[in-house]
């Protein structure tokens, strides 16, 4: 056993997600970061790099220039990974291309710009037999897992009802207008895809929804909204779910929902109980029950389910957050494939997978495709 090597594309001076990566990558002291294609940009690649003390010859000007470098040195020394840390529209390529040249994937999400581009990396990740982890790093916070423990030990009984928001302001005014154009992409189809809030946004609630509760959603009718003067792509939205038990849902997001800051809640209701989680107080699970008092569960506190006191890395009554939740993404992606390269198999995977990427783009295009018409009922597919 051995640290893996990471390979970054993307995530150069200024980045903010590129920083979470990193420094979520090496939390657990299971990774090092050995080189990268940290910009478009050549120099601005080089200079990021130098930035984070790695050698200049494994600072590439591209992300093809590193793989097939990277490919042509010995087992010991080469990558054994890469982190997509870019727009949404440069994941595909990188990531097809590594996994064809024998690289694992860590990548974030949405997965593709397109359905067809998500059905091709679950063939390849099929084909190659290779790994693939989505940073849907909420559905890695201890208190998440316990929930979804919970859920599927049948402790609420049969689940009814959903409820589940994400709600953010900062494109409340005119982002547009910055002086600094960073998050320009984000309002652009062609770089963010068919969805904008509901992309960036709205496929963690579709996501955490799931995960939660193990169940499909199956149909849904989504009105999305374009608040900002001449915005092309959604800034708010509310959909109503149907689940694959016949429970019903909500879900609302928006990115104008002026003084929000990053407002994640779900409420989950079953015959026999029910629980209430919020990212911004993420250490706490609030359950409530038909016949017993309001029970409150913390990281380490008792009552735990196994699954869940093994994301807690520190004890009761400290803080856990965004950086560990996504530690634990990295985590669960690193021991499996420490055992593959030990040669040892594992059974299934602890961490969001390629097949949670082509499911959030399922549901953008279902629910785009529902806005259109109406906000007619729409399967997703």
């Amino acid at each position: 056993m051995r640290k893996l090597r990471m390979g970054m594309v993307g995530g150069g001076i200024g980045s903010f997600i590129g920083d979470v990566h990193r420094k979520a990558a090496g939390i657990d002291g299971m990774i090092d970061l050995v080189c990268g294609a940290f910009s478009s940009s050549a120099e601005k690649s080089r200079q990021s790099g130098k930035a984070l003390y790695l050698p200049e010859e494994r600072c590439y000007a591209d992300f093809e220039e590193m793989i097939l470098a990277e490919k042509q040195l010995p087992l010991g020394e080469r990558m054994d990974f890469i982190a997509i840390t870019t727009p949404n529209y440069l994941h595909y390529a990188p990531a097809k291309m590594a996994l064809e040249n024998g690289f694992h994937v860590v990548c974030d999400k949405p997965m593709t710009l397109s359905i067809e581009q998500a059905q091709d990396l679950v063939s390849v990740v099929e084909q190659t037999g290779l790994l693939f982890a989505l940073t849907h790093n909420y559905t890695a916070h201890p208190m998440v897992v316990q929930a979804k423990a919970m859920t599927a030990n049948g402790d609420f009984g049969k689940i009814r009802k959903i409820q589940v928001q994400y709600l953010q302001g900062w494109m409340s005014s005119a982002v547009e207008n910055n002086e600094s154009p960073k998050d320009f992409w984000r309002i652009d189809p062609a770089k963010s895809g068919l969805g904008g809030a509901i992309g960036d946004i709205g496929t963690h609630a579709e996501n955490l929804t799931e995960f939660i509760t193990g169940l499909r959603i199956t149909e849904l009718a989504a009105d999305l909204g374009r608040f900002g003067q001449g915005r092309i792509l959604d800034d708010d939205g509310n959909i109503l779910l149907r689940m694959e038990n016949g429970a019903k849902g909500t879900m609302s997001f928006s990115q104008i929902a002026a003084g929000e800051e990053n407002n994640l809640s779900i409420r989950i209701y079953g015959e026999k109980g029910s629980l209430e989680w919020h990212q911004e107080n993420p250490n706490e699970l609030i359950t409530r029950w038909l016949d017993e008092p309001k029970k409150i569960f913390t990281p380490n506190g008792n009552g735990l389910y196994p699954e869940a006191a093994l994301l807690s890395r520190i004890p009761a009554g400290h803080p856990e957050g965004y950086l560990e939740a996504f530690a634990s993404v990295y985590r669960g992606f690193a021991h499996h494939l420490m055992l593959i390269l030990a040669g040892e198999t594992m059974g299934s995977s602890h961490y969001p997978t390629v097949y949670d990427g082509l499911r959030g783009l399922q549901f953008i295009n279902a629910a785009v495709k529902s806005d259109s018409n109406n906000a007619a009922w729409t399967k997703l597919e």
